[in-house]
């Protein structure tokens, strides 16, 4: 089972494009939240009537997990609690999205919701009381912000992560969690791409202008994830201890390589360009 991941594509059209011409080759795809742009000129609700086009044409492609970023909140609740409503109509396209659990095969998957207060974030510890009871071999969320204290939250200065998701990794141990939101973890000193939580995986695929994004892969199966960028290509085996540095691709399979990035001589040579810190 072969699962590609991305996040924070902040509106970058050309990125959305790559992401519909790729999403066949695999099983399913994880949007870790941050589809939208606050600080695009495009008006905001026109973002979202194309991003919503560019879903259902993704849905017709494969499977689709999405959750919710900073980025994506055009609501109150009654509560007064910034949501992305939105996101949540998205699941009438038979997207798994905030507060869904899904599985798929032997993983059970779980989105999460940005929380902009203490009742959204009381849902989310609801929503992972329950989604235990019923965890299966693997346990996978997706979570828009990173744990703080970790190479994945790191922007250059100091941690942009998430206090309270570290004390639900503890409690909880899923296998993994996907987040984004920190644009820049990966390309600086100290920061990463990847980490692990007690027995915990944590991603952060990071941002960069251009097409492709950067994107992650993970081969469920085969137990090895895969994170390539214009800064180069490398892979990590999640049936291993925590490793750094992550080991560069030399020979990539050939599905991977026909994502049309391994083939590109410029990958490894030239730098990212990844955008500010925070999405």
């Amino acid at each position: 089972m072969r699962c590609l991941v991305v996040a924070d594509l902040h509106y970058s059209l050309p990125q959305f494009d790559w992401l519909l011409s790729v999403a066949p080759q695999f099983d399913f795809v994880i949007f870790a939240g941050d589809a939208l742009d606050i600080a695009s000129v495009v008006d905001f609700r026109a973002q979202i009537l194309v991003v919503k086009k560019y879903l259902a044409l993704l849905t017709q492609r494969t499977r689709v997990i999405l959750c919710s970023g900073n980025h994506d909140l055009d609501e109150r609740n009654t509560e007064g609690e910034k949501i992305a409503r939105w996101i949540g109509d998205a699941r009438a396209l038979g997207i798994a999205c905030d507060g869904d659990s899904l599985i798929i095969g032997d993983t059970l998957f779980t989105v999460c919701p940005w929380w902009d207060g203490p009742l959204v974030r009381q849902r989310i510890e609801q929503q992972l009381q329950t989604a235990a009871t019923e965890r299966t071999k693997r346990w996978i969320w997706v979570h828009h912000a990173p744990p703080t204290n970790s190479p994945i939250s790191w922007g250059g200065k100091r941690y942009f992560g998430d206090v309270e998701l570290v004390q639900w990794i503890e409690t909880h141990q899923p296998a993994m969690v996907i987040s984004g939101h920190v644009h820049e973890s990966p390309f600086v000193k100290d920061g990463s791409w990847y980490d692990r939580i007690g027995e915990t995986w944590v991603f952060n695929a990071g941002r960069q202008f251009g097409r492709p994004p950067t994107y992650i892969v993970l081969d469920l199966d085969d137990g090895t994830a895969f994170w390539l960028s214009a800064e180069g290509a490398d892979h990590i085996d999640l049936n291993a201890p925590l490793q750094r540095p992550a080991l560069p691709i030399k020979t990539a399979p050939p599905w991977l390589r026909s994502l049309d990035r391994l083939d590109d001589p410029s990958v490894g040579q030239s730098p990212a360009t990844p955008s500010s810190v925070i999405g």
